[in-house]
């Protein structure tokens, strides 16, 4: 019997490697879900909505480095997925979006649904194309599948609905490999030029990002050479190991003094493999050597001195022969001194001993770190469940972390930790949210529980969205409690109620417990962590703005407890509370 063009699509994305394809079924793509039911060697999977569908086959994509697809039918559903793709276009990471559209004959005459979506996805996608006809559709799915590999990048492909059927063709097209790679060789002159600005420069700083993924021996080694301090970015937190000796943390918003005062203190900054968005957080002055293997990168952030386009891993290789070795390692001493201490000062603030109700949610983070396994995935939302991850995770070699960490969208977590346990069912899965991220994805955890993905999920439960918060103060504003304050139930009883598990903590002395009951569970679980909505997130260095905006929001509080508004009274309190228990 011969194939569909939709079954045609589904083995050409098995012979990709894809082992699953997220979604929500619709008429437009009923033919694609019927082809991959026909079929062993993939798995649809039905989400409750397509936005984390696109979260779940990011993390599948960013955890594995290989192909991941969602799909979403005609308009609506193919609108859905646009938030989750965009966190996988800032991520560069490899997507695949099957969407499907209204017939062709009525295309064009504004049909019940139908969406002129190559216009809203252009910023979106690397490429993306309409099939037209079934000759078209192996070479076009084929391109797109390329395409998101080599650039690590989203694409699209859209299908009308009565292509979906029809008798496939252009089969001497899937003659052709589908994974195409190669490695981009630095530039022998601009490589001599940064050798000499190293060599002439006393106090060497790396600043490391997720592009030195695949070459941290070789970055290792060089900082090794350098007695250089290795800073590195949020998203490289699971790729260096806080207890290596050249490691001294990360910058940033949410960053530590030691790794913000490595990157403003060296004569030489040498970054690799990282856009870190964040100017205010750079040097304007120092010197800069900054590699990475896309020329727009190169001087986006801060001036450069030397630019090199090229993987971090040969380059790196090269450097390391190259550059004299240096003697003097009291710079890295200072800077490795001083991380050791802030790390003594989260360990005290994670202190199950500090038993404040509401609970300090340092300790939950900490508990974990303790408990989860070596090899653990760690699926973090943004806000503080971010920050908690951050500076209580430890990551010595075989965990990883995953986020929005670009795109900073919330409800990642949940979906994400999905999309990461069907990679592999024994390996644990751990996803950090925060009550307000919850509340956006809790239909994930009934997807989890459908296919039976024993993912641990923490709730930070301080019922109010509390980084946003931290931006009103420092922008000189009052708490606002009704835009911020949230009506949450017990998560632990809802996680039952879906069918998985749960329990709500209200207590230190249970923490632990609770945890190693999450390890364990066989269903997806739920910690309800009910924490203070007093903890103050800071960054590693003050700035005389920051500390202005804070002073007006904390006059601006006291002003409007004082007439009588009971909420920032409470907020008062439970800031006062945590900062001194």
């Amino acid at each position: 019997m011969s194939q569909t063009v939709s079954e045609q699509i589904i083995d050409i994305l098995i012979k990709a490697g894809v082992k699953h394809v997220f979604g929500v079924t619709g008429d437009a793509l009923n033919a694609v879900v019927e082809a991959i039911r026909k079929n062993e060697e993939i798995d649809w999977v039905a989400m409750r909505h397509e936005e984390t569908g696109a979260f779940a086959a990011y993390a599948q994509a960013a955890l594995t480095g290989k192909l991941a697809v969602c799909a979403g039918t005609v308009g609506p559903g193919a609108l859905h997925l646009i938030n989750g793709l965009y966190n996988a276009k800032k991520a560069r990471v490899p997507v695949l979006a099957i969407s499907g559209q209204v017939s062709r004959e009525n295309m064009g005459s504004d049909y019940f649904q139908e969406v002129d979506l190559k216009k809203v996805y252009d910023d979106v996608c690397e490429y993306q194309a309409v099939i037209s006809s079934a000759e078209q559709a192996p070479r076009v799915i084929q391109k797109a599948i390329r395409i998101a590999l080599e650039k690590r990048a989203v694409c699209r492909v859209e299908i009308p609905v009565d292509i979906t059927t029809a008798k496939a063709a252009g089969e001497h097209y899937l003659k052709t490999p589908l994974e195409l790679t190669s490695t981009l060789m630095p530039n022998a002159t601009y490589l001599s030029q940064a050798v000499e600005l190293i060599n002439n420069s006393r106090k060497v700083t790396i600043f490391a990002g997720e592009g030195c993924r695949n070459a941290k021996p070789e970055v290792e080694a060089l900082a090794k050479k350098l007695n250089a301090p290795i800073v590195h970015s949020l998203k490289a937190l699971d790729i260096f190991d806080h207890n290596h000796p050249n490691v001294v943390g990360l910058t940033g918003l949410i960053g530590n003094p030691s790794g913000y005062e490595a990157v403003h203190d060296a004569d030489l900054l040498l970054m690799l493999g990282t856009d870190f968005p964040y100017s205010n957080f750079l040097p304007d002055k120092t010197k800069t050597i900054q590699v990475d293997i896309r020329a727009e990168s190169i001087g986006n952030r801060t001036s450069v001195d030397v630019g090199i386009i090229g993987d971090i891993k040969p380059t790196a290789e090269k450097l390391n022969i190259l550059v004299d070795q240096k003697s003097d390692s009291s710079f890295l001493e200072s800077k490795k001194e001083k991380f050791l201490k802030w790390r003594k000062q989260m360990d005290k603030q994670a202190d199950p001993e500090r038993d404040n109700i509401p609970l300090h949610p340092q300790i939950f983070a900490s508990a974990i770190n303790r408990v989860a396994s070596k090899d653990a995935v760690f699926t973090v939302d943004v806000g503080e469940s971010t920050v908690w991850a951050a500076r209580h995770l430890v990551f010595d070699g075989g965990r990883r972390m995953l986020g929005s960490f670009n795109h900073g969208s919330m409800a990642v977590g949940v979906p994400a930790a999905v999309g990461a346990q069907l990679v592999d069912r024994k390996r644990e899965v751990w996803a950090l949210v925060g009550d307000g991220a919850f509340g956006m994805s809790l239909n994930s955890f009934l997807t989890a529980v459908r296919y039976n993905l024993p993912i641990k999920v923490i709730v930070f439960n301080n019922s109010e969205l509390s980084f946003v918060k931290m931006e009103m103060e420092e922008a000189g504003l009052p708490r606002h409690d009704e835009a911020l304050r949230l009506n949450n139930p017990d998560f632990a009883a809802l996680a039952k109620v879906f069918g998985g598990d749960g329990i709500k903590v209200e207590k230190a002395e249970d923490i632990e417990q609770a945890v190693l009951m999450a390890a364990k569970s066989d269903k997806p679980f739920i910690i309800n962590a009910v924490v203070s909505p007093g903890e103050l997130t800071l960054p590693p260095k003050i700035t005389l703005e920051n500390a202005w905006g804070f002073s007006k929001s904390k006059m601006k509080e006291v002003y409007l407890a004082a007439k009588g508004d009971r909420s920032q009274l409470e907020n008062i309190k439970e800031e006062v509370k945590a900062y001194f228990d």
